[in-house]
């Protein structure tokens, strides 16, 4: 049986350096979306445009994502290759889990559009109903679970078990990830409705 060192070589910087923008991502993007909604410090960089600010950080968001994405890849090509699947399956399953996972994070992403993919909702621009299609009609984060899937699947299909062990790491950071960024939105649902009815309560009281 293979030790753990001979699965995972946890001397390479390379592995460190992408298990910390993994987490990096998710927390950083978390901070900055709360001091915004706080704040508005990147709607007065944007001359008061929350659409101009929420675009720039949709794309320090996207350009961060790759940059993780490569350091991942960039890991796993350093790491011990283990076979992981018998033929024909080492090549059927990594690229079914790759190719649903982007599935699932482009559609997620065509659902919300750009500003409700991209932590528009801290910065004010809220959506009007609940987006219920595909698919959000099958999975309740879809994108963070995408994510997680193409993760695996680049894993098994370089054979590369410390890839395993860091999807099921990613998999943890978006967990926990959720458990801030899920009531912070919900609240700040919360206010608006509050507010709607605040709103509509002082009418009925001037007729």
């Amino acid at each position: 049986m293979d030790s753990i060192q001979a699965l995972v070589d946890t001397s390479k910087t390379s592995l460190l350096i992408s298990v910390a923008a993994i987490a990096f991502n998710p927390t950083a993007w978390n901070i900055v979306a709360r001091n915004e909604y706080r704040n508005k410090t990147i709607t007065r960089l944007f001359g008061g445009s929350t659409r101009a600010g929420c675009y720039f950080l949709a794309l320090c968001i996207f350009g961060a994502g790759i940059v993780r994405d490569h350091l991942y890849l960039q890991a796993l090509l350093e790491q011990p290759s283990r076979p992981l699947l018998p033929a024909p399956f080492d090549v059927i399953v990594p690229a079914v889990l790759f190719g649903l996972g982007q599935l699932f994070v482009v559609a997620s992403t065509w659902q919300l559009g750009v500003t409700g993919t991209f932590l528009g909702d801290y910065f004010g621009i809220l959506m009007d109903h609940r987006v219920e299609g595909f698919p959000f009609n099958v999975l309740r984060d879809p994108m963070y679970v995408g994510s997680t899937m193409c993760f695996a699947g680049t894993a098994l299909w370089h054979e590369r078990p410390a890839g395993l062990l860091i999807t099921a790491y990613v998999y943890l950071v978006y967990v926990i990830a959720l458990r801030f960024e899920g009531p912070f939105t919900d609240m700040i649902y919360s206010a608006r409705a509050a507010k709607a009815s605040g709103s509509g309560s002082a009418a009925k009281k001037e007729l």
